[in-house]
C-alpha cells in the first residue's frame, strides 16, 4: 500500500472557529499562527497534523481529555494569546464596518464555571457512557476530569448514565442537558424512549436518588422536588427547561455589571429579547422596565420572578417576536413617560430590523449585548449612522477555551 503524501504548510491566522488557516485556504485544527505544520490534505482540511515548528504561544493543554474531546478548541494556546485574539475579532468586525471604539480589558470566566452542559450518553454492552463528542466525530469521549464544567455537573455523570440505562435505545444516544440552580440540578433529556408508566416511575425514582430539583423528559416534566431557581438580581426565577441562560454565573455578572453601568440613572428602561429576566429583573430594582421576549414560557417565568421579588419597581412584559414584529417608536407612546435607556440582547443573528426601529426611537442610551461580533458590528453601524456614539466595548469570554465570545457596548445619542 502506497503511503499518502504529507504536505507542509505555514499557519497564517486563526479562523473564527479557532482553526489555523494556511494558504489555500487550508484549515488545520488546534494550530496557531506562524507554526510550521505537516499533514494530509483532505479537501480544505489538513488531517493527521504534526507540529513541526511550534508557536511561542503554544502551551500544554491543561485538560487530559483535550486530545480526544471536542468540547474545547483553544487549550493549546496561552491565555494571553486567546485574550488578544478574541479582542482582535471584535475590533476587526467593527473596522470592517468603518467603526472604532475604546476597548476595556477582556473579562474571562474561570475554569470549572460552566453551569450548563449537554452530554451525549450511549448505552453499551457493559452499561452506559456519558461525555462529549470528539471533534467532528460521533464517538463519545468520557470527561470525568473536565476542567470546563462546574463540579456539580461532573458529579451528575452517573445520573446521566443511569438515565440512559433506563430510557435510551441501543441505536440513539440520549441528549442530557444538566443545569445548576440554587436548589439543585435541572435535567432535560431528549432522544429517549417514549414515556410509559413504567419508565415514568423509574425516572422519578432516579431523580429522587440523585437529588434532582427537576427532571424533564422531552417536553414532559417527570419529577420536580423543588423549582430549579436562578437568581436574577434579588428575584428568583424558575426558568423553563432548556431555556436560554448565560453560560457561566461569572460571565452573567460581568455582562450585568456593564449593562447597569450603561443604564445608570435611567428611570424607565425597555429590555428587548429579555429572556427570563437576566437584565430586566436586576434593572427593576431602580427603574420601571418594559420587557419583550418571543417565548411565552420565558415571559411567564420572568413575571413570576418579578411578582415574588422584593422592592422591585413596575415591570410590564409582552410576548412579541421582535424579528417579525419589531418594537416601533409609536409603540412606546401609549406608556407615557420617556424611556431613558434600552437594553438589547439578540440571538446570534443580531437584530437588524429591531435596531433600525430602535434608532428611530431616539432613546438616549443603549446597552447592546451580543454573542456574535459580526452581527453586532453590522447593527452598531446602523446606530452610529442614526447619530449614536459608540462609547466603549467590553468583551466577556465566558466560553473559555472556545472560539465564542460575548460583547457589551455602550451607545449614547450625540447632541
Amino acid at each position: 500500500m502506497t503511503d499518502v503524501a504529507r504536505t507542509t504548510a505555514t499557519i497564517t491566522r486563526l479562523g473564527h472557529q479557532g482553526d489555523g488557516v494556511a494558504l489555500g485556504p487550508l484549515f488545520a485544527p488546534r494550530t496557531l499562527p506562524d507554526e510550521e505544520v505537516s499533514g494530509i490534505v483532505d479537501g480544505s482540511q489538513l488531517t493527521d497534523i504534526r507540529i513541526e515548528t511550534p508557536s511561542e504561544h503554544r502551551v500544554q493543554a491543561p485538560c487530559r481529555h483535550y486530545k480526544s474531546c471536542g468540547g474545547c478548541q483553544l487549550q493549546h494556546a496561552s491565555d494571553e494569546f486567546v485574550a488578544d485574539w478574541k479582542l482582535e475579532i471584535v475590533k476587526n468586525a467593527l473596522t470592517a464596518q468603518g467603526l472604532e471604539a475604546e476597548f476595556r480589558p477582556l473579562h474571562t470566566s474561570p475554569a470549572q464555571s460552566r453551569r450548563r452542559a449537554t452530554l451525549a450518553v450511549r448505552r453499551t454492552k457493559k452499561g452506559a457512557m456519558a461525555g462529549f463528542h470528539g471533534r467532528a466525530s460521533g464517538v463519545i469521549t468520557p470527561i470525568p476530569d473536565c476542567l470546563l464544567l462546574d463540579p456539580a455537573l461532573i458529579a451528575a455523570i452517573p445520573l446521566a448514565e443511569a438515565l440512559a440505562m433506563a430510557g435510551a435505545s441501543r441505536k440513539t444516544p440520549l441528549s442530557v442537558t444538566l443545569t445548576t440552580s440554587e436548589t439543585g440540578l435541572d435535567v432535560l433529556v431528549r432522544e429517549g424512549k417514549p414515556l410509559d408508566s413504567t419508565l415514568r416511575g423509574t425516572l422519578a425514582a432516579l431523580a429522587g436518588q440523585h437529588g434532582v430539583a427537576r427532571l424533564t423528559w422531552e417536553d414532559e416534566q417527570v419529577a420536580m422536588e423543588q423549582p430549579p431557581l436562578q437568581a436574577f438580581g434579588s428575584a428568583r426565577v424558575c426558568t423553563p427547561a432548556g431555556s436560554f441562560l448565560q453560560a457561566t454565573r461569572d460571565g452573567e455578572d460581568a455582562l450585568l455589571a456593564s449593562v447597569l453601568e450603561i443604564t445608570k440613572g435611567a428611570k424607565r428602561v425597555v429590555d428587548l429579547f429579555a429572556g427570563c429576566g437576566t437584565f430586566s429583573l436586576p434593572l427593576a430594582a431602580s427603574a420601571e422596565v418594559y420587557a419583550l421576549e418571543s417565548e411565552p414560557e420565558m415571559i411567564a417565568a420572568l413575571e413570576a420572578g418579578w411578582r415574588q421579588g422584593k422592592g422591585l419597581k413596575k415591570l410590564k412584559s409582552e410576548v412579541r417576536d421582535l424579528f417579525r414584529n419589531p418594537l416601533l417608536p409609536e409603540d412606546l407612546k401609549p406608556f407615557g413617560a420617556f424611556y431613558e435607556a434600552a437594553v438589547i440582547d439578540p440571538p446570534r443573528a443580531g437584530a437588524e430590523a429591531q435596531v433600525a426601529q430602535l434608532a428611530e426611537t431616539q432613546i438616549p442610551t443603549i446597552a447592546y449585548v451580543s454573542c456574535n461580533p459580526v452581527t453586532f458590528a453590522r447593527d452598531a453601524k446602523v446606530l452610529v449612522a442614526a447619530g449614536y456614539r459608540l462609547n466603549w466595548v467590553q468583551v466577556v469570554d465566558q466560553f473559555r477555551w472556545s472560539a465564542h465570545t460575548e460583547v457589551v457596548a455602550s451607545f449614547t445619542l450625540d447632541g
